[in-house]
C-alpha cells in the first residue's frame, strides 16, 4: 500500500525558519534508512503558506486566494510518499522519525487509493489510460 506522510506546519515553519544542521543530518539519515528499506518513493519540505495560493471553486466561479493562511495546525510543511506493507508498518516508521520541529509536532498518515479501491466507475479503459500515464511519468 502507498501512504502519504504529512508533517504539519508550526508557527516557525510558517515564518520560514529552516531546520538547523543537526536536524538536516538526522532527517537525511532517516531518509537513507527509508530508502534502504525500499519504502521511500518521494519526500520534500514545503515553503511557508505566505508563498502559496489556493484556488477555490464556489458556484462555478474560481477564485484565487493568496497566502499566508491562518490555521497553521491545518497546514503541511513537508511530506513523504512511502510504499509499505500495512498501516502498522507506516506507523512504526513514523514513530522512528526525528522530531521535525524540536518541540511538539504532529504527523498524519494517509493511505492513497489504489486502482482496486476505485469501484465500478473506474473502468478498464480508464485504468489502461492511467497505467499508460504512470509509465510515461516514470520515465521522466
Amino acid at each position: 500500500m502507498r501512504v502519504m506522510i504529512l508533517i504539519k506546519a508550526t508557527k516557525d515553519t510558517e515564518a520560514g525558519v529552516l531546520p538547523d544542521e543537526r536536524l538536516f543530518a538526522e532527517m537525511g539519515k532517516f531518509n537513507e534508512e527509508l530508502a534502504k528499506a525500499g519504502l521511500m518513493l518521494a519526500g520534500e519540505g514545503l515553503q511557508p503558506s505566505s508563498k502559496s495560493a489556493r484556488v477555490v471553486c464556489a458556484n462555478g466561479k474560481r477564485t484565487v486566494i493568496d497566502g499566508p493562511f491562518a490555521e497553521t495546525r491545518e497546514l503541511v510543511c513537508g511530506y513523504w510518499m512511502w510504499k509499505v506493507k500495512s498501516m502498522e508498518e507506516a506507523i512504526d516508521w513514523v514513530k522512528r522519525c526525528p522530531n521535525p520541529h524540536g518541540g511538539d509536532f504532529e504527523i498524519e498518515i494517509r493511505p492513497l487509493y489504489e486502482m482496486e479501491d476505485l469501484g465500478p466507475g473506474y473502468t478498464e479503459e480508464i485504468k489502461d489510460k492511467e497505467q499508460q500515464l504512470r509509465k510515461q511519468l516514470a520515465t521522466k
